[in-house]
């Protein structure tokens, strides 16, 4: 009884380590081609407020450290105005900036309780 006791114990253990490593307990991104572990890897690298995590099917993919989305949004919209264009309006979760006749949707949402995550379609830098 004792040595099953124990055998399950490190069972856990190794199962809650293999977890916590991989990140396994925070919630599925909608970026493909990168793992939570190297968002959260890349994220906790830099000092930079929004950190850029990789371009994808035409849209760049941003990740920023923020438990309020209100602040989120400013940073959002004083790099996207950076860029040339000029904010609309906000929208549920889109934020809407116009340039040359042009249109340019930012989404975002809450990835967890302390990150959001920002879809900006490809080209909005040019």
């Amino acid at each position: 009884m004792k040595r099953a006791l124990i055998v399950i114990g490190l069972i856990t253990i190794l199962f809650g380590t293999l977890i916590y490593s991989n990140k396994l307990y925070y919630p599925s991104l909608p970026i493909e081609n990168m793992s939570k572990k190297e968002v959260i890897k890349k994220l906790n690298g830099t000092d930079q407020e929004i950190v850029p995590l990789t371009n994808e099917n035409d849209k760049q993919w941003f990740i920023i450290s923020e438990r309020n989305i209100s602040e989120a949004d400013e940073m959002i919209k004083e790099m996207v105005i950076q860029n040339g264009w000029t904010f609309t309006q906000k929208e549920g979760s889109g934020l809407f900036f116009e340039k040359q006749g042009e249109n340019l949707i930012v989404t975002t949402q809450k990835w967890t309780g302390n990150y959001v995550l920002v879809e900006i379609p490809d080209p909005f830098g040019e």
